[in-house]
């Protein structure tokens, strides 16, 4: 929705309920839509417009340092963001993976995808069986899985082998 809502040209307005919401004249005439940011409930609609706005404007040109930070995010491919690390690679004992010191760009993208399906099933397994049924995951992803105890059903992954005539 935040892609959708940045995309218009000509821009978008909110109008924020107070305690228990819009006139329905003003939703029924003069309102084209509703948006929901969750399963609660807050005094007015102003903290919900703040995400809204938070949501559309850092996928705006020029609002971000780099145009491809947006990209690289929780949800852009249906699954939570990998963990962050920043430096020193060591703090307090606690040690940034080796992977990602390693300068192996092909080993630390496998282990962020790993890291966001792990994320994912843990936190948000409803997310996980949205790709699961859109047969979204690779085999690799399915592997991935696979190796911390995830059971996906078989047949799941994108450019699977089956042993099923055509």
């Amino acid at each position: 929705m935040a892609a959708e809502l940045a995309s218009w040209e000509g821009g978008f307005s909110l109008l924020c309920g107070r305690y228990e919401g819009v006139d329905q004249r003003v939703a029924d005439h003069l309102v084209d839509g509703e948006l929901s940011v969750g399963d609660f409930v807050l005094a007015g609609g102003e903290l919900g417009a703040l995400v809204v706005i938070e949501a559309v404007a850092r996928l705006l040109p020029d609002v971000l340092g780099n145009e491809d930070s947006a990209a690289d995010e929780s949800f852009e491919d249906g699954l939570l963001e990998y963990p962050q690390y920043t430096r020193p690679a060591s703090y307090r004992g606690w040690e940034v993976p080796e992977v990602l010191r390693s300068g192996d760009h092909g080993a630390v993208d496998a282990w962020r995808r790993s890291q966001a399906l792990l994320r994912t099933a843990e936190r948000r397994p409803d997310l996980l069986e949205r790709l699961v049924r859109a047969a979204s995951l690779t085999p690799s992803d399915v592997q991935a899985l696979a190796e911390h105890g995830y059971d996906v059903p078989s047949g799941v992954a994108q450019n699977e082998q089956t042993d099923e005539p055509e």
